[in-house]
């Protein structure tokens, strides 16, 4: 598939660029990253954020197998953060650069990735899933209306191999967006 730009209110979803690497290495200095997105390398390096703009998000776009958007605030405005979608476990995740927190911007880009692939791609289910803690990551899926569905071992390895514990939940093309109970937070 092309890359898709989405547009929302404050943002422009586009593709993460090489121009993208340094400000990507910068945001991915965060210990929260290094805890709750213990997939991601560490120390993070800029020939990580390179194989992840040249051989992650390209590649992922070209075989339909991830598609994933940068996060700005106008179309050449720099990287916020990422949000992607997974086909293969039909799944969205996402992160946000620290300087860029807590201002509703995760919640208002998940909820137009979320809105795009019930729409375009037809899918009926998304699936989420963080580990056990990231506090931060659940209440976006909670404010977006995913429905919490228990804790499971993480489909995605940590670093060191192991499957950690994660809070997982989904949310129906159907569903109105409204909040739902049953969160552990």
């Amino acid at each position: 598939m092309d890359p898709v730009v989405l547009r929302t209110e404050r943002l422009v979803l586009s593709v993460p660029t090489e121009a993208d690497v340094d400000t990507i290495t910068e945001l991915c200095q965060d210990q929260a990253m290094v805890e709750m997105l213990a997939a991601v390398p560490w120390p993070y390096t800029r020939a990580d954020a390179e194989f992840f703009v040249n051989d992650v998000v390209a590649p992922g776009w070209a075989r339909d197998s991830e598609y994933v958007w940068g996060i700005r605030e106008t179309a050449d405005g720099p990287h916020l953060g990422s949000i992607g979608w997974h086909p293969a476990r039909r799944e969205i995740g996402y992160w946000m650069g620290a300087p860029h927190r807590g201002r509703g911007y995760m919640s208002e880009a998940a909820r137009e990735v979320c809105r795009w692939v019930f729409a375009e791609l037809g899918v009926e289910r998304i699936g989420w899933e963080a580990y056990v803690g990231n506090v931060a990551s659940a209440r976006v899926a909670r404010a977006l209306g995913f429905r919490f569905d228990g804790v499971r071992e993480s489909a995605v390895c940590a670093r060191d191999g192991v499957r950690p514990a994660a809070w997982h939940a989904y949310l129906l093309a159907g569903d109105d967006g409204a909040p739902r109970p049953g969160w552990p937070l």
